[in-house]
């Protein structure tokens, strides 16, 4: 069961009686908030001393002033009760929580966060420890007393760490230059009144915290892949798996029937991640075949396909050095890829489209969250600045035959080129047309005129358009948008970041028919959007036409290099862009994170995408 709003999405901001500091002055007529059972309030005072400032030693990251107003609130609205100890013992909410804190890296996420280890209770250990010689020698002195709220206190911060980290992730994506607001989700999680109403003194503390949790299948496949790959992990650690020999320096790939003298160490590998689809008749899974035969070139295939190689079958050391990455580097891959859904604004979580840019692959879903279809893609070039960023945008209309407007950059860098080396020729020969601001089409020009931007370049709608015939726009800041391609051979290529930054499409007019014919209110209706018509809008004569959607679609620009596929596989994809590289630099840190609001700055030229 998730909870609702009122508990999970409601505002932080909460204006009690009047009393901006109410936690430390009190206010007449205030009544307890909290739903849970009550507690005691002996160790009001000592709570209060902690929560007044915005560190708390002992903690593995002691700062915890982003949540410093949260925790105020959480024991405001308890009058200052202790909420994780009755009668001097941890509660049973309490020791449910340390073993959420040390089950955390099965949800992608790092114990010492909360204070515990992966194998262990950490730093949890000695204060459970010191509450049982307390409560043994009911101890009342000062220090004593102190000790008890700092666990308490303790606990709070962590769990609220924990609980946000679950729910929106640690890192704001803002800070990486990703347009995806997570601020605002992180406001919107009541994260005080979730502890006090739903944890404090709850029976089944998992189930909270699973509630919390992106819900979206691909979300909870990335979940479950993460605990096979970390058992993969550990069996590596143990097994000491070695590493494939390489090619010879200019070796060609390895092809059924060449030799290869580590195929059987190679089945190995290939069975244990489940590459192996069959075992070869008459064999019992123990000795497996001894060269290159179809057995190993189909699991090679089968391989390949999963990691964004060329699927041929063929061994070449692209694969081998595949292969070689540790189950260490794939177990990170997956809790990026967790991390990066946590990011996700609820209205975007089950989006209606989804571009995985280190996939080159987009999927289109229905109304009801089912798979559409998907369609190769083609996106920013991983070179000079070209990198498709991550980000969320509503798709709100779709242009059909688009005029293609050069930004100086394009005009000085790849016309004025092609133009010294072929003449003005070159510019009819592929559909461009010279224009003045008001409009007016020139005919008359030399090429100093285009060398130095006396008038403008656009290419005409039309097959030559290096737009397409069709084109997608959600309006961001990086003038980012999807359209067709006349250079339909690159979706030939395994690796396809061709484009200037802008998502180029396999199939633009089945996503043109689909977003069109989805938005009518009528899908049935005879004078509605139909195959036909899209083609006559993609391929007539009326020129840059613009259809408003009457319902926006929510669409995802995605990055993850960890991805289950709806065939029940998990497939691995390089770091394009170096966006994983980023975010591990930025955790490694430790906290505190960035959680304010960050002004993107985009990186890619507006006009200069395409």
């Amino acid at each position: 069961m998730k909870f609702g709003a009122s508990v999970v999405r409601t505002s932080v901001a909460v204006a009690v009686c009047g009393c901006a500091l109410l936690w430390m002055t009190g206010c007449k007529g205030h009544k307890r908030k909290a739903t849970s059972p009550p507690n005691t309030t002996d160790y009001a005072g000592n709570v209060q001393r902690l929560d007044q400032v915005s560190t708390l030693p002992g903690l593995r990251w002691p700062n915890y002033a982003d949540d410093l107003g949260n925790v105020q609130k959480f024991y405001n609205d308890r009058d200052n009760e202790l909420a994780w100890t009755r009668d001097g013992k941890p509660t049973n909410a309490a020791m449910a929580l340390l073993q959420l804190f040390e089950d955390a890296p099965q949800k992608g996420l790092n114990p010492e966060d909360y204070d515990a280890e992966a194998d262990g209770q950490g730093r949890w250990a000695p204060r459970l420890k010191r509450l049982a010689v307390i409560a043994q020698k009911k101890d009342t002195s000062d220090a004593a007393q102190d000790a008890v709220a700092q666990f308490d206190v303790a606990m709070t911060i962590a769990a609220m760490r924990y609980f946000q980290d679950l729910h929106v992730g640690r890192v704001n994506p803002q800070a990486l230059n990703f347009d995806i607001d997570t601020p605002q989700k992180r406001a919107a999680l009541d994260v005080a009144t979730l502890l006090n109403d739903h944890v404090v003194d709850a029976d089944d503390v998992a189930h909270v915290a699973e509630s919390v949790e992106p819900e979206n299948p691909m979300y909870k496949a990335t979940e479950q892949a993460l605990a096979a790959y970390r058992a993969l992990a550990m069996e590596q650690s143990t097994a000491a798996w070695p590493a494939l020999p390489a090619l010879p320096s200019g070796a060609k790939p390895v092809g059924m029937g060449g030799s290869y003298a580590a195929v059987p160490q190679l089945w190995t590998r290939l069975r244990l991640e489940g590459d192996v689809l069959a075992e070869p008749a008459g064999d019992d899974g123990t000795k497996g075949p001894q060269s290159y035969n179809a057995d190993v070139a189909a699991a090679v295939k089968h391989y390949q396909g999963r990691h964004g190689l060329q699927d041929d079958g063929k061994l070449g050391q692209a694969t081998i050095d595949s292969l070689n990455v540790t189950m260490n580097v794939r177990v990170q891959q997956l809790e990026n890829s967790l991390e990066r859904w946590r990011w996700l604004p609820d209205n975007y979580m089950q989006p209606r489209v989804l571009a995985n840019l280190p996939e080159f692959m987009l999927r289109a879903y229905e109304p009801d969250h089912t798979l559409a279809f998907k369609m190769k893609v083609i996106d920013g070039e991983a070179k000079g600045n070209h990198d498709t960023p991550m980000f969320v945008r509503l798709m709100r209309y779709v242009v059909f035959r688009p005029y293609w407007n050069l930004p100086a950059s394009i005009i000085k860098k790849e016309i004025v080129p092609h133009l010294q080396k072929s003449g003005l020729g070159y510019l009819a020969a592929n559909d461009y047309q010279v224009y003045k601001n008001d409009g007016t089409v020139v005919t008359d020009f030399t090429v100093h005129d285009i060398e130095h931007l006396r008038y403008n370049v656009r290419q005409l709608p039309g097959p030559k358009n290096s737009l397409g015939l069709v084109k997608f726009l959600f309006p961001n800041s990086y003038d980012v948008y999807m359209h067709s391609t006349p250079e339909l051979y690159l979706f030939g290529l395994y690796r396809r970041d061709r484009s200037h930054g802008c998502v180029r499409l396999q199939h633009a007019d089945q996503m043109a028919l689909w977003v069109l014919h989805g938005d009518q209110s009528d899908p049935d209706a005879e004078n509605g959007w139909d195959a036909d018509k899209v083609d006559v809008a993609m391929n007539g004569e009326m020129n840059n036409r613009t259809v408003n959607l009457k319902t926006p679609l929510p669409v995802v620009i995605g990055y993850f290099t960890a991805m289950p596929d709806e065939d029940g596989t998990t497939h691995f994809f390089n770091d394009l862009y170096g966006y994983d590289k980023d975010l591990e630099a930025v955790l490694a840190k430790g906290r505190p994170y960035e959680r304010d609001e960050v002004k993107i700055n985009p990186k890619l030229v507006p006009g200069e995408t395409e």
